[in-house]
């Protein structure tokens, strides 16, 4: 098992985005691309858990390389 490092602590956004952001962004009546603003808001959450695991394991990646255990894999 590894350990957990401070990098993982990103994954919390995109749920902070999706459980705090929401209810704000359903008070707002504009459309973006045509869609209601609180589903563009839920979109974009969705493409921002993308990137942000991307990165966490990008920087995984580089610390386990950094530590010299060849990547982290069994």
């Amino acid at each position: 098992m590894t350990r957990l490092r401070p990098h993982h602590a990103l994954a919390a956004l995109p749920v902070l985005g999706i459980l705090v952001g929401v209810p704000f962004a359903n008070r707002v009546h504009g459309y973006i691309f045509g869609l209601p603003f609180v589903l563009a808001w839920i979109v974009g959450c969705v493409l921002l858990t993308s990137a942000v695991m991307a990165l966490i394991g990008a920087l995984d990646r580089a610390a386990a390389r950094d530590e010299g255990d060849g990547g982290g894999r069994a």
